[in-house]
C-alpha cells in the first residue's frame, strides 16, 4: 500500500473547466460517430472504438475528477453512486470501488507491469490484419465493403513470405484457421501475462480498454489520452492491413515492401514510447491494489 496523500481539492471553476474540457475533447470523436450510426453507416477506422471495446459515447464523455480529489460546491448525484460528501465537498469513495474490483484490478496491473518489463518487439510488420483474411475469398473477409489492395493469392503469399509473429490473443483469435499454425505463438488467455510487449499495436490500443475499466479510479483525462492513442493506432493498422481504404483518405503503408516496413516500424516505435507513458501512468493509479 502506499502513503496516503491528502487530497486536492478543486474549487467549482476549476473542476467545471475541467469537466467542459474533457466533454468538448470527447465531443470530437463522438459527434461524427453518433450521425454514422444514425445513418446506418460504418468506418472501419473511426468507428472501431466504439464497436470493438465496450465503453458506451455517453460513459466516455462522462467525467471523473479521479481519486484523491475533492471537488468543491459539487453535488454527488452529478457525479453517481460512488460519490460521496466530505468535509471539503464531494469526493469518489475510492476505497469501497477499488475493493469491489480487487481481483480484475489485480489482474490488470500484473498485465501491465509484465508488459512494461519486457524489450518491445516491432518485427510483426502488421501481419496480424493479414492474417485474419488469410485464404478468404473477398466475400468472406471481415470488412466486406473495402476491397482488398492484392489479389487473395497475393494476400496470402505475403503472409507466407514474411511469416506471422503476433503476442496478442485478441487478434490472434480472429486469425483465419490455415493462418493460425503461421504463426510463432500460440497465444491464449490464459497466457496473456506471458506474451504481450509494448510494441503490438493491439497491447497499446487496450491501454483504453484497461483505462475505463479502472474509470471513476482514474481521471477522465487519462481515460481520452488512451482512446486519443489508440485511435491513431487503429488508423496504421488498417493503413498497414491488406484492405484498401484510399477513398477513404488512408493511403496505404505497403508493409508488402521495403520501404513500406521501414515506415511501419517507425510508426510503431513511436506508438510504443507514447503507450509507455500511458502504461505508467495507469500503473500509478492501481499502486494501490497490487
Amino acid at each position: 500500500m502506499t502513503a496516503a496523500l491528502a487530497p486536492a481539492v478543486l474549487d467549482a471553476a476549476a473542476w467545471r473547466a475541467r469537466r467542459r474540457a474533457h466533454e468538448q475533447r470527447v465531443e470530437g470523436w463522438l459527434i461524427p460517430h453518433l450521425a454514422r450510426r444514425r445513418r446506418g453507416e460504418k468506418h472501419p477506422v473511426e468507428d472501431f472504438l466504439f464497436t470493438y471495446y465496450s465503453y458506451r459515447p455517453a460513459q466516455l464523455r462522462r467525467w471523473h475528477p479521479g481519486a484523491g480529489v475533492v471537488l468543491r460546491d459539487a453535488d454527488p448525484a452529478d457525479f453517481g453512486p460512488d460519490y460521496r460528501l466530505v468535509a471539503a465537498g464531494v469526493a469518489l469513495d475510492a476505497a469501497a470501488v477499488r475493493a469491489r474490483r480487487a481481483d480484475s484490478a489485480r489482474w490488470t496491473a500484473a498485465l501491465l507491469a509484465a508488459t512494461a518489463r519486457r524489450p518491445a518487439q516491432l518485427g510483426c510488420f502488421g501481419m496480424h490484419e493479414w492474417a485474419m483474411v488469410y485464404r478468404l475469398s473477398p466475400q468472406e473477409v471481415r470488412h466486406e465493403a473495402w476491397p482488398l489492395r492484392l489479389s487473395p493469392q497475393r494476400t496470402a503469399e505475403v503472409v507466407e513470405e514474411r511469416g506471422v509473429r503476433c503476442s496478442h490473443f485478441d487478434a490472434y483469435r480472429f486469425f483465419t484457421a490455415p493462418a493460425r499454425p503461421l504463426n510463432v505463438l500460440r497465444p491464449t488467455r490464459e497466457t496473456q501475462h506471458d506474451h504481450e510487449q509494448p510494441g503490438c499495436l493491439h497491447a497499446n490500443m487496450d491501454l483504453y480498454k484497461w483505462a475505463y475499466k479502472l474509470s471513476p479510479l482514474v481521471p477522465s483525462e487519462l481515460v481520452a489520452d488512451c482512446f486519443a492513442l489508440a485511435r491513431e493506432i487503429r488508423e496504421l493498422d488498417m493503413r498497414a492491413s491488406p484492405y484498401d481504404l484510399s477513398e477513404l483518405g488512408y493511403p496505404p503503408v505497403r508493409v508488402e515492401t521495403v520501404e513500406g516496413r521501414h515506415e511501419y516500424v517507425l510508426a510503431q516505435r513511436a506508438f510504443a514510447e507514447r503507450a509507455g507513458t500511458l502504461r505508467a501512468r495507469l500503473l500509478a493509479a492501481l499502486a494501490d491494489v497490487t
